[in-house]
């Protein structure tokens, strides 16, 4: 714009001429709070709208009382501590939460933003300030957080809900078979969602043990719904018939019948434990629904595969199992696991696909060989703590071990 230009009036321009506010007008009954103050903070100026505010006439602020005498006695201190220290070094400060007490004692949620204005010699010589009404803002905050601490309240109690839902899944006392050793650990992926990860080891009538473990399909309600369903029918079929490739044929039943319209299905393994007190060990027939191999850790350092083969239980009409057999002597340990285990992606992974890999656990294993069944865990315990944010599943682990020295 140059020199003889000037700015055009709102009538000039076609506008309203109530748009033709004066200055001192748009000063006055601003949307905001004004006032000037000099350096010490003395009260120089102060418009209408602020006096409204807080119920005080003119006469009784306009030099006789200072802005900070207009905060609470917490914004008194922090106006003296970091405000006015601050606003003196950077010449502005904006947007800053205080409180301001009106005549009648209430108190009034503000934003303050000051500047330092100069004179002519460029010498600060009053401060101008602008004061925003935080009343709506300050009401939204607390529904906010009343919101927020409700949706917290409810999350815990989720959680509480989840882990009294796994812990129902799962064994509360792990049993051992007399003479030999157990130990089984579960590692939820998530405390929001229930896990379908289950294991038991439980004692026949005639001495023998049944024992599994197994991992259904998807998470949450549904598939503790299928984990409990799998529990209790193994328990229930290993009663009638303790051939694990029959119960598992029977679990393949139950679960086609229930859930084949959702396509819910497990893997599982399961056996069949007999103790052997004269050798101070155990045999195992077991039987493999689409399941992770066994893991051996022989007394002697070897490490190796329990060969197993069999169909997912539940994803077909009809699926045909097979039983196998293993002896463990003393100081042998039988590791059983979830894909969980396997199926991780630690950061140091020397797969192709970046999983962890049956190969090296069974590396792991021969690190830990020999071993017995709590060390095992522990040690599996130790492994899943290293791999952070790369274990995405739920993880079971269940050891059975003959003790060197018969007890």
């Amino acid at each position: 714009m140059t020199g003889g230009d000037r700015i055009a009036r709102p009538s000039e321009l076609g506008l309203p001429a109530l748009l033709e506010d004066n200055l001192e007008d748009l000063y006055e009954d601003a949307p905001c709070g004004n006032l000037s103050t000099l350096l010490d903070g003395t009260i120089a100026k102060i418009n209408t709208t602020l006096l409204t505010w807080l119920g005080y006439s003119r006469d009784e602020l306009v030099g006789r009382r200072r802005f900070s005498d207009l905060l609470t006695g917490g914004g008194r201190i922090y106006h003296e501590t970091h405000f006015a220290p601050m606003l003196a070094m950077e010449g502005e400060i904006a947007g800053v939460s205080l409180e301001l007490r009106s005549k009648d004692g209430s108190r009034m949620p503000v934003l303050v933003t000051s500047i330092v204005k100069a004179g002519r010699d460029g010498r600060p010589h009053s401060i101008r300030t602008a004061v925003f009404d935080a009343r709506v803002r300050r009401a939204y905050e607390r529904e906010l957080l009343s919101a927020r601490k409700v949706a917290e309240r409810e999350d815990e109690r989720l959680r509480q809900l989840v882990s009294k839902l796994q812990r129902s899944l799962l064994p509360a006392v792990l049993q051992t078979p007399p003479g030999l050793e157990s130990a089984a650990y579960y590692r939820a992926a998530s405390t929001d969602e229930v896990g379908g990860d289950f294991y038991d080891l439980f004692p026949l009538d005639d001495g023998r043990w049944g024992f599994f473990l197994g991992d259904v399909s998807g998470k949450g309600v549904e598939a503790a719904a299928v984990t409990a369903l799998a529990r209790y029918t193994l328990r229930a079929a290993t009663v009638y018939n303790p051939d694990p490739a029959s119960a598992l044929h029977n679990l393949n039943t139950v679960l086609w019948q229930e859930y084949r319209e959702d396509a819910r299905y497990c893997t599982v393994v399961f056996g069949i434990l007999t103790p052997t007190p004269a050798v101070g060990g155990f045999t195992a027939v077991i039987a493999s629904g689409g399941h992770p191999e066994p893991l051996l850790l022989r007394a002697d350092g070897s490490v190796y595969y329990h060969r197993t083969k069999g169909r997912i239980v539940g994803a077909f009409p009809t699926s045909q199992y097979t039983n196998t057999a293993v002896t463990l002597s003393p100081g042998d340990t039988l590791l059983l696991y979830s894909d969980g285990l396997t199926e991780a992606r630690p950061a140091n992974s020397e797969s192709a696909d970046g999983r962890y890999g049956t190969a090296a656990l069974a590396r792991f294993g021969a690190h830990l060989a020999p071993t017995n069944a709590a060390d095992a865990v522990i040690a599996v315990t130790d492994l899943l703590d290293t791999f952070g944010a790369g274990l995405t599943d739920d993880t079971a682990v269940m050891a059975i071990s003959a003790p060197l020295s018969r007890p």
